[in-house]
């Protein structure tokens, strides 16, 4: 899908307008067939996009669609239920796996998908309100939501739930599984910046850095797993890449990416972790992300650009906590030139294994940040495999 953008025109346009219409964020009662994507309507999804923490690009590309095409429903509009191959998806499914986290059901994330996770917890709800436990969720069932309060208190229950999980998978990193996503790939190669002769592409520098990363975790009795390699046979959207992880059963996803800017001015490191404008995160992916972005500014000496939350579809869809790292700016001159030395890389890629040694480590355990030794990890692990030798 080509992005739509300010100056075109035609029917998708206007669909765009009407669904931002009935949303509030464009005013009801405009020019009859108005069918251009003017600088309101560019202004409207922008804000859409900051409110559902997509990218904020104003233009409605793929990704947008599909947010925009699920805001059209609201809870209650609509019977949900589980339907095979194609999933009921909007924000009155996610509005119910809320309300559902909220009283101790496990639909496990609030994706805006309805799939058996989310269709077995509206089936244990109905059983125990004394309705008929079809898992659809229709009249009778929204009434029975409505009259019922938060059945757990003292903290999130999805929360509990991630972390327990994570204290009973134990300190050692030998055996666990995790999933590198390399961003972009050759037909959408990102960023790109030619300097002194040479073309640098944010593809090829993110996976030299997932190769990087593949290696360091291996060395240490990670099995690890790449979304894509350096020349896939096809492109990979970030919903095909999320599929892709949860195929493979990861404990965590690490997606790496570069940033770049029209002002050269800007340089630096940010993370991204699932998280919604309401509150709704995943707090142990929240926590990853802290620690990645403390280690890689400690570790380089990158500008600190925070941690932030946001509901792309990489961290939304895949079923085990997730984040995304945008290490640099590669228009920045001071950054690129960082980006471009192995040594740089190297260090980035030891700060993100020091983050994930620590993410398993109790948090009454944890070390200060850049304290963590990644050759004594991987001796540690050569001397273990030598002793059963």
């Amino acid at each position: 899908m080509r992005p739509i953008r300010r100056g075109d025109r035609g029917p998708a346009v206007t669909e765009i307008r009407a669904v931002l219409v009935g949303l509030n964020l464009l005013p009801a009662g405009g020019p009859p067939g108005v069918d251009e994507f003017d600088a309101e309507t560019e202004h409207a999804v922008r804000t859409f996009q900051q409110d559902r923490g997509l990218s904020v690009d104003g233009q409605v590309g793929p990704e947008t669609w599909r947010a925009l095409d699920a805001a059209r429903w609201r809870l209650g509009a609509r019977t949900l239920y589980q339907a095979i191959p194609d999933p009921l998806i909007g924000e009155d499914v996610r509005a119910l796996q809320e309300r559902l986290l909220e009283m101790g059901y496990d639909v496990g994330r609030a994706d805006g998908v309805y799939g058996a996770r989310t269709a077995r917890a509206v089936a244990q709800f109905q059983r125990e309100v004394g309705l008929v436990p079809d898992g659809a969720c229709g009249p009778q069932t929204m009434n029975a939501l409505r009259r019922l309060g938060r059945k757990v208190v003292g903290g999130r229950p999805q929360w509990l739930r991630e972390s327990d999980a994570f204290r009973q998978s134990g300190p050692n990193l030998v055996g666990k599984v995790i999933v590198i996503d390399p961003g972009h790939d050759p037909f959408d190669p990102g960023f790109v910046v030619t300097e002194g002769g040479h073309q640098w592409t944010e593809a090829e520098l993110v996976y030299d850095l997932a190769a990087r990363l593949e290696g360091r975790f291996a060395a240490v009795g990670v099995r690890v797993h790449l979304t894509r390699g350096p020349a896939p046979a096809a492109p990979l959207s970030d919903l095909a890449r999320a599929e892709l992880a949860n195929e493979l059963g990861g404990d965590l996803l690490i997606s790496l990416h570069v940033d770049g800017h029209a002002n050269p001015a800007a340089e630096g490191v940010a993370t991204y972790h699932y998280g919604t404008a309401n509150g709704v995160t995943s707090t142990v992916g929240e926590r990853l992300a802290g620690l990645v972005q403390r280690e890689i500014v400690a570790r380089t000496g990158l500008r600190d650009c925070r941690t932030h939350a946001k509901s792309w579809e990489l961290l939304r869809l895949t079923r085990m906590p997730a984040v995304r790292v945008d290490v640099g700016y590669l228009t920045s001159p001071d950054d690129r030139a960082r980006l471009t030395d192995p040594r740089f890389r190297d260090r980035v890629v030891d700060a993100i294994v020091a983050a994930v040694q620590r993410m398993y480590y109790p948090i009454e355990q944890d070390v200060p940040t850049g304290s963590i030794d990644v050759g004594e990890l991987r001796a540690m692990v050569a001397a273990g495999s030598r002793s059963l030798d």
